[in-house]
């Protein structure tokens, strides 16, 4: 046996509270990697309602790589919630029309950050929240209820409100190797082969799976 199989929603014995997440989200803007869960005892297959402002004509796309963890309530804030910040109100007036579509902002004046990313390997704790265009590294640590304003580098854990680095994980040395050995990229047959070793902290023994 090689592992649980992707495209099952539920593959912890049909327990409903861990969802295989790319096997329920429809919006194409939205890219799941395999293996990647959220957790939620109310709607585990409902994650896209934690996507929040994600409006199509933004356009702005949030990626999560593979073997994630999300923990519930996770929020991603996208694009569409910037508000026009050069004039002297910030109140969206055109929104509602009837005449005050005349001060539509132009090309360019609402705040657009990209993309939203998260690598491989992430763990995003409770509630958190992770901000537009905001880039989550492999192997990063999200801490339950923490504010993510800033990209996260990978293998690194941060909290806080808004969120700062609480530590790296392993040294420079072994980030550069964990990133380049890309262990999420394997066929799966090595990687369940390799688990042992993929969960212990033998970077050697890594490098040199076969």
């Amino acid at each position: 046996m090689f592992g649980p199989n992707p495209k099952d929603k539920h593959p912890m014995n049909g327990l409903p509270q861990v969802c295989f997440i790319q096997n329920t989200v429809s919006n194409p803007n939205i890219i799941i990697g395999d293996y990647t869960y959220y957790d939620d005892p109310e709607d585990s297959e409902n994650f896209e309602r934690n996507v929040l402002y994600h409006f199509p004509f933004v356009g702005d796309r949030l990626i999560i790589g593979k073997f994630c963890a999300l923990a519930r309530g996770v929020k991603f804030i996208m694009n569409g919630a910037n508000h026009k910040m050069n004039g002297l109100s910030t109140y969206p007036f055109f929104a509602f029309q009837n005449g005050w579509e005349k001060v539509l902002p132009q090309p360019g004046e609402l705040p657009y950050k990209g993309d939203t990313i998260v690598g491989n390997d992430v763990w995003i704790g409770y509630e958190s929240v992770i901000m537009p265009g905001v880039t989550v590294g492999d192997g990063a640590i999200v801490a339950a209820k923490s504010v993510v304003v800033g990209d996260v580098a990978p293998y690194t854990i941060v909290g806080g409100n808004p969120a700062k680095c609480i530590r790296q994980r392993f040294s420079e040395e072994i980030i550069q190797s964990l990133v380049e050995v890309a262990w999420w990229n394997w066929e799966i047959e090595k990687i369940t082969r390799n688990l042992e070793i993929i969960v212990a902290a033998d970077i050697e023994a890594l490098l040199n799976c076969e």
